[in-house]
């Protein structure tokens, strides 16, 4: 059967700058094996599948894959899915709001201007880490222990460790192993100088399916999260816009605000780069 994709780039400043998704706008019938099968060979950060929804109060319902799991919650994958069912003609049951169904459960999005945002799930799991894990990633980072300012579990699906370091040119000069056995998501966050175009520089980083440590161009969960503890701590105050993929070329800009409410949004571009039809 021969079904509808876009592949999003979400983030970027211009085409190609940002962290491309790939979204199956069909995907009714693809079994989880397949899903998996395809989203590994794609190779990219995360996949997307667009199902209808089962909660009545969802405008649509989307699985989200990486190379290697399936995802309860990621957040380019939020706005790319949100972007490309706009585009193929979905029509949101309220006003100016998209329901989103995920494994974390009902996601919320809405117009930022000209951007998509999406309001920050609660953490799974949340608090300091404990000593033995900070050291951990250190090790990882190969820093020394003594260069992370602070740290948090950022965990909203994607089980991130956030590690704070003194600015944003230590977090671009931090150079990471390139293999770790375990499964491990790390973020890393510095500020930038006052007065920048930019408050916060971020890198992701995660592991493969073979061990690899890799480094994801822009990424809305750890953005999410990391803007709940910057925000918690008195850090971040109203609004910001962070930096990330700076490192691998691309020029990803995350747009993030707290309301009144005290919830936190994580806004930023979509565009469809390309689009067709898979081939069975």
């Amino acid at each position: 059967m021969s079904r509808p994709f876009r592949l999003v780039d979400v983030f970027g400043t211009e085409p190609l700058t940002g962290n491309p998704l790939a979204v199956v706008t069909d995907a009714e019938g693809l079994t989880t094996d397949a899903m998996q099968a395809i989203a590994a060979w794609l190779n990219f950060s995360e996949t997307a599948f667009l199902l209808p929804p089962t909660d009545p109060a969802a405008d649509y319902r989307v699985r989200i894959f990486t190379m290697a799991q399936e995802l309860p919650f990621a957040g380019h994958p939020t706005l790319g899915s949100a972007h490309a069912w706009l585009e193929a003609g979905g029509e949101p049951k309220r006003d100016g709001v998209i329901v989103q169904q995920c494994g974390v459960g009902p996601v919320t999005l809405r117009r930022d201007g000209d951007r998509l945002a999406f309001a920050a799930p609660p953490l799974l799991r949340g608090g300091r880490p404990d000593e033995a894990d900070i050291a951990r990633v250190a090790g990882l980072l190969r820093i020394d222990r003594t260069a992370i300012v602070d740290a948090a579990w950022a965990d909203n699906g994607p089980g991130w460790i956030a590690v704070m370091l003194e600015s944003a040119a230590a977090v671009l000069a931090v150079e990471p192993v390139r293999h770790h056995p375990e499964p491990v998501d790390i973020g890393i966050v510095g500020p930038h100088p006052p007065g920048a175009a930019v408050a916060f520089e971020l890198r992701g980083l995660f592991t493969d399916a073979h061990g690899g440590l890799i480094e994801d161009p822009v990424t809305g969960s750890l953005n999410a999260s990391v803007g709940q503890w910057l925000f918690a701590s008195g850090r971040a105050r109203g609004s910001y816009v962070a930096a990330q993929g700076t490192r691998l070329g691309r020029t990803g800009r995350i747009h993030v605000s707290q309301d009144e409410a005290g919830q936190v949004w994580v806004a930023g571009a979509t565009r469809t780069l390309f689009s067709g039809r898979t081939h069975d």
